[in-house]
């Protein structure tokens, strides 16, 4: 099966954020997005909600239960206390932990599995316990996957950030296709599913999807967002799909 489609919405909830206004609508965004195909819609809700807003996830979760029931709500971020409670309290499908300074501007980097074990084990565990599928953010670095698999958690998500850079690069994207590669096999080895993420685009999506075969999901915001402004969301979801493979 190709990956499936996640939505990140934050692109669309951080133009929104400019005027006290309702629009961009990020519900009426994300129901386009599944209305036109993709399996799922993602957030990441920082502490300063400078673009998701805690209030914007009980209505994308309302939105799932009562329109798309077969899609996927995808929760991202640092698993701060509140975070956790922000996270039970909404009820997702899928959470996605990453390493994030709050400052940051976006996810850079994956966990530190081994130094952060001690850490990471006991909120997978608590997110499991809460019925929660966990994925954690990782660098494309096939030995560190062991480790992320001894925390308990079901997947990783490749950052995939170095090989979406070397847009115009073909030397260097493969290089970094194969890093994301062996990773992904070695991860898969490890008994985690795979999903990906960050700065993937048509263009890319198809080299991506055919070196992991069995890549679970890709969760895409800021490329995606910015080829809606070109062709609208719903052909720009289908124009991703096909890029899945779909």
């Amino acid at each position: 099966m190709p990956a499936k489609l996640s939505v990140n919405l934050n692109a669309i909830a951080m133009l929104r954020n400019r005027r006290d206004l309702p629009w961009p609508s990020v519900t009426g965004i994300g129901r386009l997005a599944l209305a036109a195909g993709a399996h799922g819609l993602t957030v990441h809700p920082r502490p300063d909600e400078r673009h998701t807003r805690h209030s914007d996830l009980p209505e994308i979760r309302a939105l799932i239960d009562d329109e798309f029931p077969d899609a996927e709500f995808n929760i991202e971020g640092y698993p701060t206390e509140d975070f956790l409670r922000l996270v039970e309290k909404n009820q997702p499908e899928q959470v996605t932990l990453v390493p994030d300074d709050p400052a940051q501007a976006t996810s850079d980097h994956g966990w530190d599995f081994s130094g952060q074990s001690n850490f990471l084990t006991p909120v997978v565990k608590r997110l499991k316990k809460g019925g929660f599928r966990v994925s954690l953010f990782a660098d494309p670095d096939p030995a560190s996957v062991t480790a992320a698999a001894d925390t308990g958690a079901d997947r990783v998500e490749l950052y995939t950030g170095p090989y979406g850079s070397f847009h115009d690069d073909s030397t260097g994207a493969d290089k970094e296709l194969e890093r994301l590669g062996k990773t992904a096999d070695a991860a898969l080895a490890a008994g985690l599913s795979v999903n990906a993420g960050h700065d993937l685009t048509v263009a890319n999506l198809p080299a991506l999807t055919k070196r992991i075969p069995r890549l679970a999901e890709v969760s895409i915001g800021h490329g995606l967002t910015a080829d809606a402004l070109e062709y609208g969301m719903p052909q720009t979801v289908r124009r991703f799909l096909k890029a899945c493979g779909w």
